[in-house]
């Protein structure tokens, strides 16, 4: 029974020795630097080898006192490697030699791997770190994502962000940059190793915030509150990331929002008063700030304070008010007693940018009378007057005779004045210098003698007595008309008779 025992095992060891050098088989061994390892060879029953050899990648493993004292190959036939070094992967073959000159054949493939491990990123460009380690840059700069890991073989390295797969590559390093950064490019960044020899995989995640700022400045409004003594200014600026530091002057200190609203009682304002809103962030430089305010005013509405309208028209008055601020309400108001008018058949109350118009249907002496525009902001009311005068057809037309009369009256003096001047115009003397036209030919001149005409003596004036005792005779000259050439000729002969006769006197001509 021993002896069939003993074929038996034979028999099969021989077989399975026939099945293995007709087809080797092949194992996965991964290791890790540093670290035992044992290449199996032989593994079918219990025979030992007589020769087991080793090969590498196709050349020959030898194995020697001179040779690598980190392999060794055992009894059994198989090959240990202390402390496993890069350069140690491939793929290994051995054969075994069995009694009986069989043989066993085998391969092994020895991978070495490191890691992922040590995953760092930084980025780099203009960035920020604050107090709890988070990262930021303005909208507009460029950036660079950096990772860096360390592994064994070269791992499958990428960047990605919200799940989406930006960049990959076999290396121990990757760069991801970033050209005029906005704010949808604001969050977590991912970088992620995976080995594929070991499949490990490590992931290291930032994040970037991108600050930013808008170009226009905070904008103030106002709001009227239920209660008409209470006003509420806002001042807001929106687009700006992280919040801006909002404050209203002579209220709170700065609070973090992007609206800022505060309530003021009407006591507390006056006429030509300042409202000013301040707002800080951290991409502004130290001390600097951006505002907005504006000045508190007084409604002053205006109009013409007299109107007239015939009997039987439309009639619109307006009352304009653009200066108060906040703006002011207006309203339309007749009597003393101001009751408030309200649109209707007979009045139409419209508004047109800043005019309030009241249009009067049909005016009729009803409608006379004071009128008042009430204009009313924070600040207080204003009123415009205007006083409405109603004419009748009749009235209208009997005006319209008295000034067509008075028109016809003034240009009947005109003329009547401007013929008597032209007329006399050879008595207008100024000076003592007789004015002369155009139209004038000639001019005569008379000669009178003082001892021998009385008449002229009163109404002629002399000139200061002469110093040889004799009298002085007043030359006048009188215009005459271009027709009159005899009573010229007349006057020449006039002229040289007084000449002789007049040889003594003294002559002075002016």
């Amino acid at each position: 029974m021993q002896i069939f025992a003993a074929v038996v095992f034979l028999h099969l060891s021989l077989c399975a020795t026939g099945e293995a050098v007709s087809g080797p088989t092949e194992t996965t061994v991964t290791a890790a630097p540093g670290d035992i390892v044992l290449l199996p060879c032989y593994t079918v029953g219990n025979v030992t080898p007589s020769l087991t050899t080793w090969r590498k990648n196709g050349e020959e493993v030898i194995i020697s006192s001179t040779g690598d004292h980190r392999l060794s190959v055992e009894p059994e036939g198989s090959m240990a490697i202390t402390g496993v070094q890069r350069g140690d992967e491939g793929r290994y073959e051995c054969s075994s030699f069995l009694p009986g000159n069989s043989s066993f054949q085998a391969a092994v493939l020895l991978q070495v791997t490191v890691g992922p491990d040590n995953i760092s990123t930084s980025v780099g460009g203009p960035v920020t770190t604050l107090p709890n380690g988070t990262l930021f840059t303005t909208r507009g700069s460029s950036v660079s994502f950096i990772c860096s890991v360390s592994s064994y073989p070269a791992p499958n390295l990428s960047w990605s962000f919200r799940n989406e797969l930006l960049v990959s590559t076999f290396r121990s390093s990757l760069v991801f940059n970033i050209e005029n950064i906005q704010p949808r490019n604001q969050g977590f960044y991912n970088c992620r190793a995976h080995n594929i020899v070991s499949h490990l995989t490590g992931n290291r995640s930032t994040e970037l915030l991108v600050y930013y700022v808008p170009e226009r400045h905070p904008e103030c409004t106002w709001t009227l509150a239920q209660d008409p003594s209470i006003i509420h200014f806002s001042c807001s600026w929106f687009g700006a990331y992280p919040p801006p530091k909002l404050r209203w002057e002579g209220a709170a200190d700065f609070q973090e929002a992007d609206s800022l609203s505060v309530a003021w009682n009407r006591s507390l304002l006056s006429d030509g008063q300042t409202m000013k809103c301040s707002a800080r962030h951290q991409l502004l430089g130290p001390g600097e700030e951006k505002g907005c305010s504006f000045i508190l005013s007084l409604p002053y509405p205006e109009g013409d304070p007299l109107v007239a309208a015939l009997e039987g028209t439309n009639l619109t008055l307006i009352c304009n008010e653009a200066k108060s601020l906040p703006p002011a309400q207006k309203t339309w108001s007749k009597g003393t007693e101001q009751g408030k008018i309200q649109s209707g058949s007979k009045y139409i109350v419209s508004e047109e940018g800043s005019a309030l118009k009241l249009t009067i249907v049909n005016v009729s002496k009803d409608d006379e009378g004071i009128y008042f525009c009430l204009s009313e902001n924070i600040l207080g009311v204003r009123e415009l007057e205007v006083y409405l005068t109603v004419k009748t057809a009749a009235s209208a037309y009997t005006g319209g005779i008295i000034g067509v009369f008075i028109a016809a009256l003034i240009v009947g003096s005109t003329v009547i004045l401007a013929k008597f001047l032209y007329s006399s115009r050879h008595r207008i003397c100024l000076g003592g210098i007789c004015e002369q036209t155009d139209e004038d030919r000639g001019d005569v001149l008379s000669l009178v003698e003082s001892d021998d005409e009385q008449i002229f003596q009163d109404s002629v004036p002399y000139l200061p007595p002469l110093t040889n005792g004799g009298h002085t005779t007043l030359v006048q000259i009188h215009r005459i008309p271009s027709s009159d050439h005899e009573d010229v000729e007349n006057a020449e002969t006039n002229l040289e008779q007084l000449e002789d006769t007049e040889e003594s006197e003294d002559l002075v001509i002016f």
